[in-house]
């Protein structure tokens, strides 16, 4: 299983920081038997974020494609966006359920616009951008994230 990350956030991306969670993501995926292709920051640029995910899908070089940030309401915030622009089918569940579950910490997360789908044969989704968040909702779908990528690769 082959898995790429980006975190969306163009000051970070300027200035060539680090993203927590996409280190937090990645040592995750790692545990469980995936191979992490590649790891970085892009900026909040809808075309940018969706031609990634579409270049990376198309070539088949990984099973799953994680974004984390740029998921809320404000207007730059592009990840969901991108995501429905390239997906041939969404998965409207795995948004519904980290909602869902991260209600319980905070009622800003019915602000989150978390999105999911499948496009090929990769599973592509969005997380929040802590951190922490991100790690604690990849922990809570992890199973079923696995069920998806390697039933996709049959």
């Amino acid at each position: 299983m082959r898995a790429a990350i980006f975190t969306i956030d163009t000051g970070a991306y300027k200035a060539k920081a680090e993203s927590a969670a996409a280190s937090a993501l990645k040592r995750m995926l790692e545990h469980v038997g995936f191979e992490v292709k590649a790891a970085g920051l892009l900026p909040q640029e809808r075309e940018v974020v969706a031609a990634v995910m579409r270049q990376l899908s198309d070539s088949g070089s990984v099973d799953l494609i994680l974004t984390t940030g740029a998921s809320g309401y404000m207007e730059d915030e592009c990840a969901p966006d991108a995501l429905t622009d390239v997906a041939d089918r969404l998965l409207p569940g795995i948004g519904e359920a980290l909602r869902a579950y991260n209600l319980r910490y905070s009622k800003k997360s019915m602000l989150e616009r978390l999105q999911a789908g499948i496009r090929k044969k990769t599973l592509m989704m969005n997380l929040p951008e802590s951190a922490k968040t991100a790690k604690e909702d990849m922990e809570y779908i992890l199973p079923e994230i696995v069920q998806v990528v390697e039933n996709l690769s049959l």
